[in-house]
């Protein structure tokens, strides 16, 4: 009814508009200097500039260290609350991988690479503060690095043990949900026909997927942070 309604208002004003400028009688009018759209330049316009990462490397972590030589391992050392220590550095991902702290796998092709890059960053970063943090209560570097990548990899191992374990029950629960999408989306009839079923899916199957992978990257950060911790040191090689 209102589009019915703004009709006539919409052929008044292009009639009006035709009718004005294509009336023969008008004098001739001097048109002005046509000025450049859009007027003004985008303001705090600043060049990012840095490194240049390879496009297979999945990081954008401009200040990146390479991996720390695991041949020297220091003891544990004696402890003390934290204090201000320098930011520990991320470690830089292989070419063409995902690195979860120490384990290190192939990433997908069909993964989009911005996404792919926020993966790395994020897993990177996490390693990087808590060593950043053992460093702060006296740990030495070797240890730190190995305690924090240990732990961030066997987290995402724990995760991905814990989400495939519970992918039997992921999948009922995601038929349940799909279902009772379904009959919630017919009011929107036909959009809730398609995304009813597919918003209720991923709900179901997220309620107990997300939980199993959550207690299996604790259990599993758990389990790399004490054996780092209790891993024997390893004196430096002499030539």
């Amino acid at each position: 009814m209102v589009a019915v309604g703004a009709v006539p208002l919409v052929l008044a004003l292009a009639g009006t508009g035709t009718a004005h400028a294509a009336s023969p009688g008008d004098p001739a009018v001097a048109q002005p200097e046509q000025a450049q759209w859009p007027p003004a330049p985008a303001p705090n316009v600043q060049t990012y500039s840095g490194l240049a990462i390879p496009d297979n490397t999945k990081s954008s972590l401009q200040w990146s260290r390479s991996a720390p030589d695991r041949s020297y391992l220091a003891p544990v050392g004696v402890l003390h609350g934290p204090m201000a220590v320098a930011p520990v550095p991320p470690i830089a991902p292989p070419p063409g991988k995902f690195r979860f702290g120490d384990t290190v796998v192939d990433a997908p092709d069909w993964i989009d690479r911005d996404l792919a890059i926020q993966i790395n960053d994020n897993a990177a970063l996490t390693e990087a503060n808590l060593a950043t943090f053992l460093d702060s209560i006296g740990m030495e570097r070797s240890r730190s690095d190995r305690i924090a990548g240990q732990t961030v990899g066997t987290a995402a191992v724990g995760a991905l043990a814990g989400a495939s374990a519970s992918a039997p029950m992921a999948l009922t629960s995601a038929a349940v949900g799909g279902v009772l999408g379904l009959v919630l989306g017919l009011p929107i009839f036909p959009v809730g026909l398609v995304a009813g079923p597919l918003l209720g899916a991923a709900v179901g199957a997220g309620a107990v997927a997300v939980p199993a992978a959550a207690m299996g990257a604790a259990a599993g950060a758990a389990l790399g942070a004490i054996t780092a911790f209790n891993a024997p040191s390893r004196v430096i090689q002499n030539a």
